[in-house]
């Protein structure tokens, strides 16, 4: 089996990454059982949390390879784990906490085909190997049955993209060769009750970006009855929903996707309307609700929770906003009626509209982030952020070198709470939607939503055995009230054991009213320092700690915890309704920061954002009318 290997050049100095990891227990459900949005109550019920990415790009994506990264899968995996690896550029780099677990998601469209054509022609061994040979039988039919157009040979690279392409889609022995490789990878590295290494990969069509992480709760003697499914084959979503379903019910296995950057889809990620221009139907709202649990919310290319044109009455919606493909600068030809296709929370509250015309909302996602990483390197810390490609690893030209340079994030990570590391209890807690979103930082964020919470519940150290006893988690729904009483939640928030300390806890609701107009509102629901929320509901700003300059802070100000049972004050039972809960650290510096700080970059661009919020975002919780 053909293996992929690093073939480091040096530049740059040496970087260490220090990441963050937290542990956690849960419930684990038989493969043909529709996990429950909340476990029974019991000593089962999930006390730990797991982080991961469900989302890393190695030297199989064309993108990856022709942006000179040079890692694979395996190198992937072992970073994860936590052992040392050596960049693409040279540089040695580990985790000083390990992941939990991993997506190794590379691109269906040409997988592998970059890497294979380089190693075909550089290295003889590779030519050799059975890999190779098909690599040689695939494209010598190509180009002996003409099928390569004579306009794409008048440049190298439409040469090889020609090439690659033509292979991927009409050579299913060289495709199955590298996806048993990417599976045999995963399996290998999969460790049931330490390291969770799940099969997987990104579909990636070209309309509007909407691409979708395909994830796989089963091992490779069940996925490699497939062939992963490209936008070669159909770059309609519902196709690739038909492929999913088929997949089920002729493996037995499970499934599931998971859209990203919904905020570089031009309007479409979360549209209402087929491209003919005919509404949705009650077969797409129902299908896509099926498939399509969680939401990828932050990453690098930005943060897709709302936009300040969006969310105008909140202070901290502009946070990491990307304006398309225009990154964090001004896209005239972004039209602002489009921005409301493309977040979380506005498309959070289009769904309430949908369950009303179909009787299911078709937006009812969790929340998780994950990196997007080009670079096999699945990292998120502001500290020693190492972009998206090879090509935007630690150096002291990166921020203008490329596209996007300072405007990337370091971003982000996704939170299960499950009852043990193993993919099944992940993936069910997945589906089931007890999750969260975090920017980077390793907060710990408890969210349950019931009718009978008491205000020392906050405070109790069985926190969770309250919440499940008396309420659902997050990923829950709420329904059937009593008469009179409004739905309470129960929220604790620790920070990250090495990160900063918490500014404040904030409820965002979204509802739908009588008239069928939708609303959002953001609650302070608790605040460090011993701040209290104003009569208006704003509160005061935790304060500023941060030394650009030294590229330093303090923990001085904001909580390390916070914790409060908050009742809806303006609860209307006849109302659709959703809640989840954000939290925000105090002020940090940045990644461009502790660049400036360690290359010694002067008189950068006062437009070069230099300190930065982090935070993390629950799964909902849905309320509906009797």
């Amino acid at each position: 089996m053909a293996t992929l290997n690093a073939k480091p050049f040096t530049i740059g100095p040496i970087r260490i990454l220090y990441i963050v990891v937290l542990s956690v227990l849960a419930i684990n459900l038989p493969a043909s059982a529709e996990p429950p949005y909340s476990p029974p109550v019991s000593t089962e019920h999930p006390v730990r949390v797991f982080w991961g990415d469900t989302h890393l790009h190695t030297a199989l994506s064309g993108d990856a390879y022709l942006y000179e990264t040079r890692l694979g899968p395996d190198a992937a995996y072992r970073f994860a784990k936590g052992q040392e690896v050596t960049s693409t550029t040279g540089q040695p780099v580990k985790l000083d906490r390990p992941l939990d677990f991993l997506v190794v998601a590379d691109h269906a469209n040409n997988m592998g085909a970059a890497y294979a054509r380089a190693n075909f022609r550089d290295d003889p061994a590779f030519r050799k190997s059975r890999l190779g040979r098909l690599w040689e039988k695939a494209r010598t039919e190509v180009l002996e049955q003409g099928l390569v157009d004579a306009e794409a040979l008048k440049t190298d690279r439409l040469y090889t993209v020609h090439i690659e392409g033509l292979v991927s889609v009409r050579h299913p022995e060289f495709r199955r060769s590298i996806w048993e490789m990417i599976t045999e990878t995963a399996d290998r590295h999969n460790d049931p009750g330490h390291f969770t290494a799940f099969n997987g990969y990104e579909w990636t069509p070209q309309r509007g970006a909407l691409h979708r992480v395909v994830i796989f709760r089963d091992d490779g003697s069940r996925v490699n009855k497939i062939l992963p499914f490209s936008s070669y084959d159909s770059g309609v979503v519902e196709d690739l929903w038909d492929f999913l379903e088929t997949y089920e019910r002729n493996t037995g296995g499970s499934v599931l996707a998971i859209p990203h950057n919904s905020n570089l889809t031009s309007g479409l990620m979360f549209e209402t309307r087929y491209s003919t221009g005919e509404p949705y139907d009650a077969s797409y709202v129902r299908t896509r609700a099926r498939w399509e649990p969680l939401l990828e919310v932050t990453q690098i290319k930005g943060d897709s929770e709302t936009h300040p044109k969006l969310s105008p009455g909140d202070p901290f919606a502009d946070f990491e906003t990307w304006n398309g493909w225009a990154g964090m600068g001004p896209n005239p030809n972004r039209p602002d009626y489009l921005i409301q296709f493309e977040y979380a929370r506005s498309a959070l509250k289009l769904g309430l509209e949908q369950q009303v015309k179909h009787g299911v909302n078709p937006f009812k996602f969790g929340m998780i982030g994950s990196t997007d990483s080009h670079t096999a390197l699945a990292t998120a810390a502001e500290n020693n952020s190492w972009g998206k490609f090879a090509r935007d690893e630690p150096d002291a030209e990166r921020f203008f070198s490329q596209w996007p340079g300072w405007q990337s994030s370091a971003a982000g990570y996704a939170a299960v709470w499950a009852n043990e590391n193993t993919r099944e209890a992940l993936f069910d807690a997945m589906r089931r939607k007890e999750t969260y979103a975090s920017t980077g930082p390793r907060m710990t964020l408890r969210f349950f939503g019931g009718w009978d919470f008491e205000k020392s519940d906050a405070q109790r150290p069985n926190l969770a055995t309250i919440g499940y006893a008396k309420g659902v988690p997050m990923g829950g729904d709420l329904s059937n009230g009593p008469s009179g009483k409004s739905p309470n939640f129960l929220i604790r928030a620790v920070k990250d054991p090495l990160g900063a300390n918490l500014d404040r806890a904030q409820v965002i609701k979204g509802w739908r009213d009588d008239a069928g107009a939708l609303y959002e509102k953001v609650y302070n629901v608790a605040l460090s320092d011993g701040r209290k929320i104003k009569r208006d509901g704003s509160a005061k700003l935790v304060g500023n700690t941060v030394d650009i300059a030294d590229a330093a802070y303090t923990n001085s100000i904001g909580d390390p915890e916070l914790a409060t049972v908050w009742t809806d004050p303006e609860f209307n039972p006849d109302q659709l309704a959703f809640y989840y809960v954000r939290v925000l650290e105090i002020p940090t510096p940045r990644w461009t920061a502790y660049d400036a700080k360690y290359y010694g970059l002067k008189d950068l661009p006062d437009t070069i954002p230099m300190i930065i919020q982090e935070r993390a975002y629950s799964s909902p919780i849905w309320y509906t009318p009797k």
